[in-house]
């Protein structure tokens, strides 16, 4: 099963995706996540294990007790496209390893730009998040507006590159927020259900809970269903202090 999860991509938003780069324990060795978090808290070798009952009875009371070290173990390596306000909210998760795109390196494309679909409502009780939806007209014109100042915003940046301008500095032309980048990130299990945690609850801004979501239901689920599953009934319901 974890054999196919290696280089699968995910496709998110208009243009976004995730893909799984890397896994360890890697699935050529043999040995599920689960296993090598049951074997790391027995001190043990690759490969031992007590029994299916056994093993996945430690692993649960190892989560249900916050014994989390061993869930270190294991490690997941994505490769993510998404817009740079995404970016700002996942880079601040400092236990994840990142190595981002430069765009004083290399050029953006024309369609590197994020298009949501609707435009989301100010909570009136949350000056941080969003609910409800503009009415479809409005909704229709603001996007109207959107493309344009996109297509002008990248048309300038162009003529600057034509001119012979830096790439580092050609590129205060584009819109910041919503502009793609594409970043590698490695994680380990532990931290990586934190991240879920937070990152999949709903009053979490959307253009990250998706990516969130789709690690959660397209990667940690398939790569390490007993964690998973210890995961939702001790932490998923757990209430965040």
């Amino acid at each position: 099963m974890t054999n196919d999860l290696i280089n699968k991509r995910v496709p998110l938003l208009d243009k976004g995706w995730i893909e799984l780069v890397d896994l360890l324990p890697h699935p050529s060795t043999g040995v599920s996540g689960d296993l090598a978090i049951v074997n790391a808290a027995r001190v043990s070798f690759l490969g031992e294990s007590k029994g299916t009952e056994a093993d996945k009875k430690l692993l649960f009371y190892l989560l249900r007790n916050v014994h989390t070290s061993p869930f270190e173990m294991v490690e997941f390596k994505f490769r993510i496209h998404a817009p740079l306000v995404t970016w700002w909210q996942w880079v601040r998760h400092r236990t994840w390893s990142f190595n981002a795109q430069s765009g004083r390196y290399s050029p953006f494309e024309e369609t590197d730009f994020y298009i949501p679909e609707v435009w989301r409502l100010q909570a009136k009780d949350n000056k941080q998040a969003s609910e409800g939806e503009l009415s479809p007209e409005k909704n229709e014109a603001l996007l109207a507006k959107l493309y344009r100042h996109y297509e002008q915003s990248f048309a300038l940046y162009e003529e600057a590159l034509q001119a012979g301008v830096a790439k580092e500095m050609a590129r205060y032309f584009l819109p910041g927020f919503n502009v793609y980048y594409t970043w590698i990130g490695k994680v380990d299990a532990h931290n990586l259900m934190h991240f879920l945690r937070l990152r999949m609850a709903s009053d979490a801004q959307y253009e990250i809970r998706v990516y969130a979501q789709a690690i959660y239901e397209h990667f940690f689920k398939p790569a390490l269903p007993w964690t998973a599953e210890a995961f939702e009934l001790y932490v998923l319901k757990t209430p965040q202090s």
